[in-house]
């Protein structure tokens, strides 16, 4: 049997893509596997993140191929994956997640407390530059694009001090580089951050067994209870919302976290359920957060990104 799969074109998500295919190879003899690169709108766009007011800009035209069976199957960061799909796809298959955590690069390998006074650090996060903000407020935070590798070569270059970016990445990439582990406590990730998502049409049932060899419960569980959440609350882009979920034996606990525009407020939620409740645990830590006034914080951030984009 001969699979297409989709995928952007980075080398992440080729490194990606790659591993899942190897995954599956090994697990199904004399099954071959294609991958399609696809273009999408964040690959095109420069500008920075919080400025493009619009879901899905790293996936939705590789979901499309999917729907219009141009491929099988899709392979994603999940992070970049709306909480809600089109009817017709699925999220199918969730494979054993890597680190959530944020990581800190350096060009001399200095730690983000050791870092100079007014020292420029770059991140394409709204999420991200709010806790820079709140642990080192005296570091100037500046917007950077680019893949991974483009990324870490601006560090080396001088052009940026430091940078703010995914562990999951580094790891994927095999990137020889030096990094501090930034703890979740101030640096809780972005719903889903480490994992990766396959997305395939519900109608397909072929695809829908095969991908289930490579689906990891406790991972499945994590994800679903920190995508609840961003469903009820409408985190993204453009109102940073840091949630984790992990689950320890028939515990789930999932802590979440969001900030003011300024980063002096931060509202912290947590919750834990029974692991086949995950979804319900996401609904109910929105509740909470709602109840302590997030849509407060919210309208305040679209209202900043809004002037941003204006001036």
């Amino acid at each position: 049997m001969r699979y297409l799969v989709g995928a952007r074109g980075s080398q992440l998500s080729v490194a990606q893509t790659n591993w899942v295919v190897s995954e599956l190879s090994s697990r199904n003899r004399g099954s071959e596997f294609e991958m399609v690169a696809i273009t999408t709108k964040g690959d095109t766009d420069a500008r920075p993140l919080f400025t493009i007011n619009q879901k899905g800009i790293f996936e939705k035209e590789v979901d499309r191929a999917v729907a219009e069976r141009r491929v099988d199957f899709a392979v994603h960061s999940l992070k970049d994956v709306p909480a809600e799909l089109p009817d017709e796809l699925v999220l199918a298959c969730i494979p054993r997640r890597e680190s959530p955590n944020d990581i800190f690069i350096s060009r001399d390998g200095t730690n983000l407390e050791g870092m100079r006074k007014g020292a420029v650090i770059g991140t394409s996060s709204l999420r991200r530059a709010v806790q820079v903000s709140r642990k080192r407020p005296d570091l100037t935070v500046r917007p950077i694009r680019g893949n991974i590798e483009t990324r870490v070569r601006k560090v080396a270059e001088g052009t940026f001090d430091g940078i703010v970016l995914a562990q999951a990445g580094i790891q994927r990439l095999g990137l020889g580089v030096r990094y501090e582990v930034l703890s979740a406590e101030d640096f809780a990730p972005s719903p889903g951050q480490g994992a990766l998502a396959i997305v395939a049409r519900k109608d397909d049932d072929d695809v829908l067994n095969l991908l289930r060899g490579i689906e990891d419960e406790v991972s499945r569980n994590e994800v679903e209870a920190e995508r609840s959440l961003s469903i009820f609350v409408d985190s993204g882009c453009r109102f940073p919302v840091g949630a984790l979920a992990a689950q320890s034996g028939e515990r789930l606990v999932l802590n979440v976290t969001a900030y003011s525009v300024d980063g002096d407020r931060r509202l912290s939620v947590r919750r834990e359920s029974a692991p086949g409740e995950a979804r319900d645990l996401g609904r109910l830590a929105a509740a909470d957060l709602a109840a302590k006034g997030i849509e407060e914080l919210a309208r305040d951030w679209r209202a900043k990104v809004e002037e941003w984009n204006r001036g």
